[in-house]
């Protein structure tokens, strides 16, 4: 009897364990598990992200530099999917079988109830056919996104391209989904968030064919997409235009900068590349032709390009030994075609000797400034040759030299300043001589630096010792603010009386006749100050350089003109400097003789490149 009483209460118990694991099955399915209501949402609703416009961006005289055009996406959801004419869908969308069935797996490896693309960016005319035949391929719908547009094909490396999502993107910012598109480079990179506005979705009602039969309760959970703003540039595109015609067939850049603002007025990198070969479904495919091209059209030689600047570094130099007391605008120094001490000897060409200040910045003489930069450095003053080239360092670094400028691009390079620590392990000593380092006298050695930092330096010189962070956007939206440390002043280390003679000497370099090494840039009714460079070139000819402003009083434009292998700055930097001064100051070249050399800088070809060049090159 008492058997019979513990197995009734053993049974009684396998039942109740039996109901309540059925009750937490069911909890589980209907409460914490959502496999069957996603399954049973997606078979009656479909949510459809709605992509804003992004940003449009404009020159700084209103020109339309960057709009959208429509887009389709052919979206999947693997979980819909049923039998369906494989070999028409197919011919619809000129695709493989063996493509749509890697397309699905793919699709169902992400998820089976979460839509994702199937294939991207239809061609009009791809679905114009789909559209009409859709309702026979449930599990498949269309959406609309925007790809950029270019009214004008210029400025590739200013604007930059977008590119899909990253896993990395993704993680980083979640407002980003699988398929979604960022700004890679440029300002596109630069002001991503600002561009690319909010997305919106529409929730919609479909039936058992998935075609939309309405709102889902009204739009109530819908949400309308936030267009991005529109940007406002800088940027001069006709400036910009020009500066690319003049550098076709070089490699280089230019960098004009409005001194008053550090406005950014046109930014060259050239080769260039055509912004339209970055958009589309051919991205990839373009991409990689001009990433493998060895003319490397996608580097941005403006930002990226780290040069020795030859002897626009002079000026600094000069600057420098002014500040230090090392030189006043009437010491001269004497040249016997070049500096001499013991064996060592840096060359110079003839010109009369000795020269002052100002005639060494006219004559670029190379002794003039190896005697100031050893005086510096050996200064008693200082205690040691280390603790002069400290003063030095410290000086040059005020013009931004050594570091990013802040620049609103993210791919702005530092370049380089040698330090103390650099020469004491070079030369094993901590006692190293000045006669080591004397290549920095005249630019060269070890000091690097970028197009931008190079424009920069000459925009400071022009505003007597003061520079404003230079930037590529000038308003944003219809508020029109921009980051504050734009409109602040930097101030150098050196005081504002000392650089009237050395901009004396500049402009000597393009007014003052015979031995001047700048005439070129001369422009008439115009006071032109510059500076020639040669860049001294291990691995070739040497490069040309040229940094001007202009007008004298209350300049407008301050620049850089650097092109390989264009050997003298006389050249190619200092004519092509002129011409984008007049372009931008008189709006066209006027005289006989500066068209002569527009046409001539337009024709000269400096690349000899023997390997097949990219298509999609912009030169």
């Amino acid at each position: 009897m008492n058997n019979f009483s513990e197995r009734k209460y053993l049974i009684g118990g396998l039942f109740v364990l039996v109901v309540i694991l059925f009750l937490i099955r069911l909890f589980n399915l209907q409460i914490t598990d959502d496999t069957y209501k996603l399954s049973a949402e997606n078979n009656s609703q479909r949510q459809i992200t709605q992509y804003p416009a992004r940003g449009l961006i404009y020159d700084r005289n209103g020109e339309l530099l960057v709009y959208n055009q429509a887009a389709y996406d052919l979206m999947i959801v693997p979980r819909q999917l049923e039998v369906f004419d494989t070999i028409e869908f197919c011919q619809i969308l000129g695709m493989e079988q063996a493509d749509l069935i890697k397309r699905i797996a793919k699709a169902k490896r992400y998820s089976r109830y979460k839509p994702s693309i199937f294939l991207k960016q239809l061609s009009a005319e791809s679905y114009a056919v789909l559209l009409e035949k859709l309702y026979k391929y449930p599990g498949f719908f269309v959406q609309t996104r925007t790809l950029r547009k270019y009214p004008r094909q210029s400025a590739a490396h200013v604007l930059g391209y977008l590119r899909e999502v990253s896993d990395k993107n993704i993680r980083r910012d979640k407002y980003y989904k699988q398929g979604d598109y960022i700004g890679i480079t440029g300002v596109e990179n630069s002001y991503e968030k600002v561009l690319r506005g909010q997305k919106g979705v529409t929730v919609s009602l479909v039936d058992v064919h998935n075609r939309i039969k309405g709102s889902y309760k009204g739009g109530k959970y819908d949400k309308e997409p936030v267009v991005g703003k529109k940007l406002q540039t800088t940027l001069d595109i006709k400036l910009q235009e020009y500066g690319e015609l003049l550098m076709q067939n070089k490699k280089g850049g230019i960098v004009a900068i409005e001194p008053s603002t550090g406005e950014i007025l046109a930014k060259v990198s050239s080769p260039g590349y055509d912004p339209e070969f970055l958009v589309g479904r051919d991205f990839g495919k373009n991409y990689l032709s001009l990433l493998r091209d060895s003319v490397n059209p996608i580097l941005d030689r403006t930002m990226m390009g780290q040069y020795a600047p030859g002897s626009i570094f002079k000026m600094v130099n000069a600057l420098i030994g002014l500040q230090e007391g090392i030189i006043t605008p009437n010491t001269r120094y004497e040249c016997h075609n070049g500096y001499h001490v013991g064996r060592f000897t840096m060359g110079c060409h003839s010109h009369q000797s000795p020269l002052d200040l100002r005639h060494s910045i006219q004559h670029s003489c190379n002794a003039y400034y190896a005697y100031l930069f050893r005086n510096l450095l050996d200064n008693p003053k200082y205690g040691s040759v280390q603790k002069g080239f400290e003063v030095w360092r410290n000086h040059v670094r005020s013009f931004g030299f050594g570091d990013r400028l802040g620049a609103d691009f993210s791919n702005e390079l530092k370049g380089s300043v040698p330090t103390n620590e650099f020469y004491r392990k070079r030369y094993r000593t901590a006692k190293w001589r000045s006669l080591n380092v004397i290549s920095l006298a005249i630019g060269q050695g070890e000091l690097l630096i970028t197009p931008l930092q190079m424009a920069n330096m000459v925009a400071t010189i022009a505003n007597r010792g003061y520079y404003y962070v230079p930037h590529i956007v000038k308003s944003i939206g219809d508020e029109g603010g921009i980051n504050s440390a734009f409109t602040k002043k930097k101030y150098t280390t050196i005081d504002p009386l000392y650089f009237d003679p050395v901009i004396d000497g500049m402009e000597l370099v393009v007014s003052g006749g015979a031995g001047s090494t700048g005439t070129s840039a001369a422009i008439e009714g115009i006071r032109v100050c510059g500076k020639t460079g040669t860049v001294e070139n291990n691995k070739g000819i040497d490069h040309s350089v040229f940094v001007a402003f202009a007008p004298r009083e209350t300049p407008k434009i301050a620049l850089v003109v650097y092109v390989e292998n264009g050997k003298w700055g006389s050249w190619y930097g200092a004519p092509i400097a002129g011409l984008m001064i007049e372009k931008y100051l008189k709006g066209e070249i006027e005289s006989p003789r500066r068209k002569g050399i527009e046409r001539t800088m337009m024709r000269a070809n400096l690349v000899d490149n023997p390997q097949p060049i990219s298509p999609f090159i912009k030169w």
